[in-house]
């Protein structure tokens, strides 16, 4: 008689069905694990005859085999642990076969039988969902799991809370889901004194969810500006928290089971490697890129970066998702993020600044920006220069508006964006829309559409560029509430298009 018992594969947050399959024989005792298992599955065995050992179960004098079907699909993590416990539960008696076959597992054992938290617990709850069976995670991940309305989530503490449960001894009550998590902001836009310019481009970067290059001398206000954009963003619409929570619980970042809705920020440091800005490594797990799905990824001293690091963002910038590719899977991690750069002009930071000499002019900024290449500036829809600031200047600059009254207008404008948008899927805000809809949506009046054209003229424009300049517009138009683009939105929209040098 060969029991089966269920659980999944991850493929990004895409989850593939595994089915545990136990068959007890006559022959010399063992426990073999088949299946392409990794390192962290084949320990399995040990950890289960430990657990059942503490429990006071004995395993039979037999040949027990565990096949973990497709066999060959990859078997990675530690939460097969549970599945592999309940088969061969079932295989002795122990427990019912109908009953574990009903449901989805996946858990970590102990030696002593206690239930470890894993990763992934949301996605595999989706997976259940869809297979019309209830889940059944440790007791950690049971809040977090429990946030699927479409599915039943048992959460034991440990394995003979399971097993008592599936003989009806003690029947589990339904895992309630955890608190929404809302972290407000506590910076304040009204704590950078000056510099309204660079306020204004990031209420429209924030309202459009446009990717933005800030470029000024040291102590300007770049990371002080970055670091307060997350307070203008709208809160995560429930798909949005759903689909982020998807990424986040895959990289065990998810604790409590709180579903937060408020929006990821990321903020990578410089010597950060590639596997971690975009993903990979071990089990291919998500990187920044996609943590930062649907909220801010924020890189200080952009030209400090690898620039096979930065030279990597220009695919996953245009697409809204990265591709991780193995030998045997393609693993897809979405990454729809608003991207906030930040650099000096030069290596020294002061080559703009009139009141300090730039030992290298002019060529320092050249070399030094130069790291950029093109194709990638050509993907900021706002790049602007933010001048230095004097102990003058802080003195006597107004306090300016503050995050509040700014991130009211952003929501009012993204409202809008979402009910303009509503019938076209994939499509949230300015930043998604495709150039077949651009002329539809973002279409100047006349006096604009000659002002955009010769100022592509002048500026060398490339289409992508002269397309990011209409989706900005558009954007400053929303947050005037205006239906129509007009002359004095492009004409905004292309004074945020700083001339830099770039790279080859």
């Amino acid at each position: 008689m060969v029991t089966r018992a269920f659980s999944v594969a991850f493929e990004g947050i895409e989850t593939r069905e595994v089915e545990i399959q136990c068959a007890l024989s006559n022959g010399l005792p063992g426990f073999t694990l088949v299946g392409l298992p990794t390192k962290a599955v084949s320990e399995a065995r040990d950890r289960v005859r430990a657990a059942l050992t503490a429990l006071s179960i004995a395993l039979p004098s037999k040949r027990i085999t565990v096949n973990l079907s497709p066999a060959d699909l990859p078997k990675e993590g530690s939460h097969f642990d549970l599945p592999i416990a309940l088969a061969l539960l079932a295989a002795i008696g122990v427990l019912p076969a109908d009953a574990v076959e009903s449901v989805t597992a996946l858990g970590e054992l102990s030696l002593d039988g206690r239930l470890i938290g894993v990763p992934g617990a949301l996605p595999a709850a989706l997976h259940a969902a869809g297979e019309a069976r209830d889940l059944v995670c440790p007791q950690g991940c049971g809040a977090e799991a429990a946030w699927l309305d479409q599915v039943r989530v048992l959460a034991p503490a440990t394995l003979l809370d399971a097993i008592q449960h599936f003989t009806g001894q003690r029947v589990l009550s339904p895992a309630d889901p955890g608190e929404i998590r809302d972290t407000p902001c506590t910076l304040d836009l009204q704590d950078i004194r000056g510099q309204e310019r660079a306020k204004r481009a990031a209420e429209i970067a924030a309202a459009g969810r446009h990717h933005i290059f800030l470029v000024g001398p040291p102590g300007s206000g770049k990371s002080m500006l970055a670091r307060r954009i997350p307070g203008l963003l709208p809160p995560l619409t429930p798909a949005e928290a759903l689909e982020t929570s998807m990424i986040h619980s895959l990289a065990g970042l998810i604790e409590e089971g709180g579903i937060s809705r408020t929006r990821p920020f990321q903020e990578p440091h410089h010597t950060a490697s590639m596997p971690a800005i975009v993903g990979g490594g071990k089990g291919a797990r998500p990187g920044q890129i996609s943590l930062a799905h649907n909220g801010l990824l924020f890189m200080d001293e952009f030209p400090e970066f690898a620039r096979p690091v930065l030279e990597t963002l220009r695919q996953p910038i245009e697409t809204g998702d990265v591709v991780i590719a193995r030998a045997n899977a393609h693993i897809r991690y979405p990454c729809r993020f608003m991207l906030v750069a930040a650099a000096n002009p030069c290596r020294c930071g002061h080559l703009t600044d009139p009141t300090r000499a730039c030992g290298r002019a002019p060529g320092c900024g050249a070399d030094y920006l130069g790291r950029i290449s093109g194709p990638l500036l050509d993907r900021f829809d706002l790049r602007l220069e933010l001048p230095p600031v004097t102990i003058s200047d802080l003195d006597r600059a107004p306090a300016g508006e503050s995050t509040r009254t700014v991130a009211a207008r952003v929501a009012a404008a993204r409202a809008r964006q979402m009910a303009r948008y509503a019938d076209i899927p994939g499509i949230l805000c300015n930043a998604d829309i495709p150039v077949s809809l651009l002329d539809a949506v973002a279409r100047p009046d006349a006096e604009g559409r000659a002002l955009l054209v010769k100022a592509a003229d002048r500026l060398g424009l490339s289409a992508r560029g002269y397309h990011r300049i209409l989706r900005v517009a558009r954007t400053i138009a929303d947050l005037e509430g205006t239906a129509e683009v007009r002359q004095p939105h492009i004409a905004e929209a292309l004074s945020y298009r700083l001339v830099l040098t770039p790279g080859g």
